[in-house]
């Protein structure tokens, strides 16, 4: 099991979205938190080392770090301006 940090700004992206959007990305989370990567990509170019999660039209951009467990939420965007 992985523990969950948020970003600042990625808590305040999460805050600004509407219940049913929090719902559905919340279920994702819990899901990384849980240790299922399924279907997760690997990001390149600037975001290289990252990883993203698909949650409906939305993206979950995080940073996996297996020494610690912790995986850090870095952005919650929707797809068209998540990069």
């Amino acid at each position: 099991m992985y523990k969950v940090a948020f970003d600042k700004e990625a808590e305040k992206e999460f805050l600004k979205l509407d219940n049913q959007v929090q719902k559905l990305i919340a279920s994702k989370i819990i899901d990384l938190k849980n240790g299922n990567f399924s279907n997760d990509k690997y990001l390149q170019g600037k975001h290289k080392g990252k990883f993203r999660k698909r949650a409906g039209n939305y993206r979950i951009i995080y940073l996996k770090e297996d020494g610690f467990l912790v995986i850090t939420v870095i952005r919650i965007a929707h797809r068209k301006e998540a990069y």
